[in-house]
């Protein structure tokens, strides 16, 4: 398996996860913090959108060479030095790889605020984010 193909692989598991919690989209704040299903399912695949992604960066900075990250929020400090993706973007990343981190070490301590307003408004940046490098792999298969 090419760097590609792993990458497209990487990709392409961002992008199950991402549909997935599209259907959770239609639940309100108080639905998903009340009902345990709901709650769970939810969290479970933020956590694992999230994962992906972290995932998928990781990846490609093995792919280019870059310098190796020692934590899980500096994959996207690398790809922001590399010029890959915007200092926004970088922001936020790191923000979910926080709330990733909450959900896998501290779930007793979820503000479902916080899981409701990514649900609802920060999916979009995981997809800008997968967006951005399908665009590179593109450049890189163009050359």
């Amino acid at each position: 398996m090419t760097n590609i193909d792993v990458l497209e692989n990487k990709i392409s598991s961002v992008k199950k996860y991402l549909k997935l919690l599209e259907r959770y989209k239609a639940y309100s704040l108080e639905q998903i913090e009340g009902d345990i299903d709901i709650r769970g399912a939810t969290e479970r695949y933020l956590y694992l959108a999230i994962q992906a992604a972290i995932d998928l960066a990781e990846a490609f900075i093995s792919s280019k060479k870059m310098r190796k990250p020692s934590t899980l929020s500096e994959c996207f400090h690398i790809l922001n030095e590399n010029k890959i993706i915007p200092d926004d973007l970088n922001q936020k990343m790191i923000k979910m790889t926080g709330f990733r981190n909450i959900v896998a070490h501290d779930y007793e301590d979820i503000n479902y605020e916080i899981v409701y307003d990514i649900l609802q408004n920060r999916l979009k940046d995981i997809a800008n984010f997968i967006e951005i490098i399908s665009q590179e792999i593109n450049k890189e298969q163009n050359k």
